[in-house]
């Protein structure tokens, strides 16, 4: 998934979302209702994002994905990280980027 149909996705959700650098000029963070449901790393290749997950899903997803490791960063309980390097379709990645979505908002 390009780092574009990425923001594209995102942006498509709700016109309340809102993006921006708040962490600085490599971490594109996407909010709803002023809470993060997915961080974007641009400094680095293959990029990676970070989403919020159910505990018991996020174990679920890291054992059957090499690319998702706990959050970066992050509470590695209820966040996940997922290296976007093909390895994980983009529906699969989009179901979580839905997930995390629907866990904030």
């Amino acid at each position: 998934m390009t780092v574009d149909a990425l923001r594209e996705y995102c942006l498509k959700k709700s016109r309340e979302v809102t993006e921006g650098f708040p962490f600085g000029e490599d971490v594109l963070v996407f909010k709803i209702h002023k809470k993060i449901f997915l961080l974007l790393r641009l400094d680095v290749h293959p990029h990676t994002i970070n989403l919020k997950c159910d505990p018991e899903r996020a174990i679920e997803l890291r054992e059957r994905y090499n690319a998702v490791q706990p959050g970066y960063y992050m509470n590695k309980q209820h966040w996940n990280t997922i290296v976007l390097d093909g390895s994980i379709p983009s529906g699969e990645v989009k179901a979580m980027m839905d997930h995390s979505y629907e866990l904030v908002s």
